[in-house]
């Protein structure tokens, strides 16, 4: 059996199932199945989870039933449906016009990232908290040293003093806040994460890519708009970034030995938290 044919016989049952009709064909990611369906008139997506990190992130997507995320429309284990963006607007293209569309997708993010912390009530079980979440930071500073020493000393000093906790999304950034058309931005592919609500805008500040978040004056700019977004203190939203970055690039470098720009992003938050 080919993958494209394994993928296919992976999703056959929850088509028939919830009476989907495919509308494309099938593609996967290294984490997920998907199709794009049309579910009783409506245009969608089934997604069926093949890690088991990214079930515990659908799991959310039910939680939050659609505040400040893509509604869902099934859901069952590995499995769910849901509604397909419509609207043709893009926040990476937004960001890479002029300054001030970049300043507006970035309002944006912390808009809608804002929505999902505001969701009460009791969250699914999985959740992980940041002290796991760093776990990686945190063994390779200790192999590393240098920035990574410094960033890991910066989220230690962060987890042991959160702020205003909250069931984050954990991958907040211009490709996963997508154009519902009337009904706004919303949400998707989230982890599962719980803490300090300010984790979840320092990946703002790394996208939407390299020749973006590396632009002169473009972080100092941005901080500024997410603070003034969010209520967060500047110090205190730089600390974030320092140690986000710090994370972003120890994933990189233990992965495939590559960094990427998270490497410079969190060298000049440090400059600005000094």
């Amino acid at each position: 059996m080919t993958s494209h044919e394994a993928a296919d016989a992976l999703i056959a049952p929850y088509l028939r199932r919830w009476d989907l009709i495919r509308d494309g064909r099938t593609f996967t990611t290294p984490s997920s199945v998907l199709v794009p369906v049309v579910s009783h008139s409506r245009k969608a997506f089934l997604k069926v989870a093949t890690e088991r990190e990214e079930e515990l992130g659908s799991r959310l997507m039910v939680w939050w039933n659609g505040q400040g995320s893509a509604p869902v429309f099934e859901h069952d284990g590995p499995a769910i449906v849901l509604e397909r963006a419509r609207g043709t607007r893009s926040l990476a293209a937004m960001a890479e016009t002029e300054a001030d569309q970049d300043d507006a997708a970035t309002r944006i993010l912390c808009e809608v990232a804002t929505t999902l912390h505001s969701v009460t009530g009791a969250p699914p079980d999985g959740l992980v908290g940041l002290d796991r979440w760093f776990l990686e930071l945190f063994l390779h500073a200790e192999a590393q040293g240098g920035f990574f020493a410094r960033a890991a000393s910066v989220a230690h000093a962060l987890i042991d003093d959160q702020h205003e906790q909250a069931v984050l999304h954990g991958d907040i950034h211009h490709g996963n806040v997508l154009d519902f058309a009337d009904d706004g931005w919303r949400a998707i592919d989230p982890k599962h994460v719980t803490g300090d609500r300010a984790f979840d805008f320092a990946n703002i500040l790394c996208n939407p890519g390299a020749s973006i978040a590396l632009t002169p004056g473009r972080l100092e700019r941005q901080l500024a708009v997410i603070c003034e977004a969010t209520g967060i203190e500047p110090g205190r939203m730089t600390a974030w970034a320092v140690a986000w970055s710090g994370l972003s690039a120890a994933w990189g470098e233990r992965a495939d030995g590559d960094a990427g720009h998270a490497l410079q992003v969190g060298l000049a938050a440090e400059r600005l938290l000094a």
